[in-house]
């Protein structure tokens, strides 16, 4: 029943993948990482360059059917893809990630609406620009992880979408935190309407990035995953087609939630899995060259420990995520406690060996002519990418 052979799709997506990485992503993420403006980090020509380019080698649409005009891939060759897109740079990686969140809620939610089809789904997967790109917002400045407490009404968004006259009106904030905020042309938008039922009470809208009262905030300057733009979204007076609502609100809510978190939580472990690749064969190659006590490091055992059990656990990580895959290919959307275990695990253990990976290098770990502090800071957002780790297993622990 298992096979870990990658078939032949996979395999050609795994060497196109490394070819695109190595000869484009690396250095492009390493560049961008050290620019100190956000707002000229994602208007400059390196980052829509990149893009551009990701996107004219299709990894923008892997999940998106082929009726679309997606490749219509499966989710263990896409987890595949996005640990070696990682592997070269992660924010770059986590952008083109997040990039089809709204595409692919259309195709599998709102098939029927075509008129969002044809202005949405089709043109993104046509696109060789960059330019077409999704965003989507559930977090906002007072609505964190509490956002997935569905059954206590005093817990709502704030965001509110009122019918009137055949249309939805929008209004509210979303959070800082909405990956590719500052950048998408196209949101999904999660805005309540019906206050009495709390989270339930929210719909899941699709909102064009250029509705006239919808605006973004400037991207936050942030520690690491600096290739990923995150800004606020704003809307005031936003008003949307009534049929661009694609979910409904009521008691289904907490099962589109829980698909978004399913899928989601994969993908982001697979980026901590490719950070932490990177940084364990870099410290690796670095531990085979530099000598002291006459003899490279690599020989001494303390250090060779530490890069045995970032290998071990970039093994161990792989194989849950692989699982984690398979049962999102066997039964849509999956198992929502398998996902949140391989994302978590491969998260926090993303953290611990990138440090880890810092202390083989020394000194010279802190320093920015190397990649490991890179990593290390990546490596942290991760743990708090789409929810926090700590509320996630909470919300998987009550599957037990």
């Amino acid at each position: 029943m298992v096979d870990f052979s990658p078939n032949d799709i996979q395999q050609s997506m795994i060497d196109t993948a490394a070819k695109f990485g190595s000869e484009v992503i690396a250095d492009a993420e390493i560049a961008l990482d050290k620019m100190i403006d956000p707002v000229g980090t994602y208007d400059s020509e390196l980052f829509r360059n990149t893009i551009a380019q990701a996107y004219q080698l299709g990894f923008h649409k892997m999940a998106i059917a082929e009726d679309y005009g997606g490749l219509g891939l499966d989710p263990q060759t896409i987890g595949m893809v996005w640990e070696e897109l990682a592997r070269h740079g992660v924010g770059i990686a986590a952008t083109l990630v997040a990039s089809s969140v709204a595409h692919q809620l259309i195709t599998v939610m709102a098939s029927h609406n075509q008129e969002l089809i044809d202005r949405y789904v089709v043109p993104f997967c046509e696109d060789t620009t960059g330019r077409h790109m999704s965003a989507w917002g559930s977090s906002e400045p007072d609505v964190g992880s509490d956002g997935k407490n569905y059954y206590d009404p005093n817990v709502k968004h704030l965001t509110s979408a009122v019918n009137k006259d055949g249309k939805y009106v929008i209004n509210g904030t979303k959070s800082d935190f909405i990956s590719n905020g500052s950048i998408a042309d196209v949101y999904v938008i999660f805005a309540n309407v019906d206050p009495s039922l709390g989270i339930r009470g929210s719909g899941a809208f699709i909102v064009p990035g250029d509705a006239p009262g919808a605006s973004h905030g400037v991207p936050i300057d942030k520690v690491g995953l600096r290739a990923l733009s995150q800004s606020a979204l704003y809307f005031d007076d936003a008003e949307i087609p009534e049929s661009y609502m694609i979910f409904p609100p009521g008691d289904g809510f907490p099962m589109l939630h829980r698909i978004i978190i399913t899928i989601g939580g994969l993908s982001v472990g697979y980026l901590a899995l490719g950070l932490m690749r990177a940084a364990y064969e870099e410290a690796l190659a670095y531990s085979k060259e530099r000598v002291q006590w006459g003899k490279p490091i690599f020989e001494h055992q303390l250090v060779s420990q530490k890069l045995f059990e970032c290998f071990q656990t970039i093994e161990a990580a792989r194989a849950l995520l692989w699982k984690g895959s398979w049962l999102a290919k066997a039964r849509f959307p999956g198992d929502l406690k398998t996902s949140m275990a391989a994302r978590t695990f491969a998260t926090n253990q993303a953290m611990k060996h990138t440090a880890e990976m810092v202390q083989v290098l020394g000194g010279y770990g802190i320093s920015k002519e190397y990649k490991l502090e890179k990593y290390m800071r990546d490596a942290k957002l991760l743990q708090i990418m789409d929810g926090t780790n700590e509320t996630l297993m909470i919300k998987a622990a009550a599957e037990l």
